[in-house]
């Protein structure tokens, strides 16, 4: 579809409001809410957040949903930041303003059952909340291609692409003692393998140990997995972390929990490769902070992935871990691939650029709201 129209010259309406249900510290959402907000405001708009539910990290940045009609003027435009179940949904499906859905995916239940039934339950709620939605929105916004397919099966009448904004010159400085450990481990030889995101079933960190032990068997017993991310799943973190002991991999798989951005930037620098098995992304965010890093890509080629790598990823068909740990070793090896891989990521990480995805976030808006 062609892209909406820059904001022109004219009066603007009195705000553009945004809403979340959960404002988090180190979230994807949480941080492209918050670099939204001020895309909006730079572009001549009054902006808050309002929020079901806030960090105490950032509770100066939000304001609880239900004190919104205390700051509602006529004019006002909503932003909801569509990515789980929540009440926010139906408040906002009760109101009159024109809304534009910012849809950031949803995981389906299916991926949760026989894990975290609650969980499962979330997500179907989720599902029919979109659907509520959906054909209420004057605008849905979707951050690949394969978002947008939800949001047009789910009844939205009008959409487009706008890439997730991302802050990556927040991993500019590696934390220093993270750093040190992690070079005294390298100096030891092999390969250092990374993964970002959350400990659950569909982020697959099970099929990342598989590959690992299939690497140790074919190519030497040295590589390593760092996985980094918080475990909102325990009955899945506790099975991941028996499976690596039946592996035999105690000393060669780390899973560290959710880690602060400094420490983040340190595996990303000492990381050799970044490996994702994950079967549902929308986006994929780590891939970008990967390529920021100079960091070569080898990833499943499920959902969003393969419109965010472009060509910067080595893109695997499926994730059998033999097959798997070929990849890794040829972008261990190939120093030609390798070099290819990371400027290609450059060039990525320049066309999803913090100041050309707002650019293209706030023309979106406009398309809306008007001159």
């Amino acid at each position: 579809m062609t892209e909406p129209a820059a904001p022109g010259p004219g009066p603007r309406p009195r705000a553009v409001h945004q809403f979340v249900p959960a404002l988090i510290p180190r979230d994807a959402t949480g941080s492209h809410t918050l670099l939204l907000r001020e895309a909006l405001r730079a572009a001549g708009w009054r902006s808050e957040i309002f929020a079901e539910a806030t960090h105490d990290e950032l509770l100066d940045e939000s304001i609880p949903v239900e004190d919104y009609d205390q700051h509602a003027a006529p004019g006002d435009v909503l932003v909801y930041q569509f990515s789980t179940s929540s009440v926010v949904a139906e408040v906002l499906a009760a109101r009159s303003e024109p809304l534009i859905l910012d849809y950031h995916n949803v995981t389906g239940p299916e991926h949760y059952e026989g894990w975290e039934p609650a969980t499962a339950r979330r997500a179907a709620a989720a599902q029919q909340q979109l659907r509520l939605l959906a054909p209420r929105a004057v605008l849905g916004l979707a951050d690949s291609a394969f978002n947008e397919r939800d949001l047009v099966a789910a009844g939205c009448r009008r959409t487009a692409v706008v890439p997730v904004l991302v802050d990556l010159d927040r991993l500019a400085d590696p934390d220093p003692r993270v750093a040190r450990r992690l070079a005294a481990r390298k100096a030891e030889g092999g390969s250092d393998w990374l993964f970002v995101g959350r400990l659950v079933p569909s982020k697959a960190q099970h099929q990342l140990v598989k590959a690992l032990w299939a690497h140790h068997r074919l190519y030497g017993p040295t590589a390593r997995l760092h996985l980094v991310g918080s475990a909102p799943s325990g009955r899945y973190l506790a099975a991941l972390r028996s499976f690596v002991v039946d592996l035999g991999l105690e000393a060669a798989v780390r899973i560290t929990g959710e880690v602060s951005d400094a420490a983040l930037a340190a595996y990303y620098a000492a990381a050799d490769v970044y490996v994702s098995l994950s079967v549902h992304e929308g986006f994929g965010v780590p891939l970008l902070e990967a390529m920021r890093s100079g960091v070569p890509v080898v990833a499943l080629a499920t959902g969003g992935l393969p419109s965010t790598a472009g060509t910067a990823a080595l893109l695997l068909a499926d994730d059998e871990p033999s097959r798997v740990a070929a990849a890794v070793e040829r972008v261990l090896t190939d120093q030609s691939l390798r070099e290819h891989l990371v400027a290609a990521g450059r060039e990525r990480i320049s066309a999803l650029s913090l100041e050309e995805s707002g650019r293209i976030a706030v023309a979106a808006v406009a398309s809306v709201v008007g001159p």
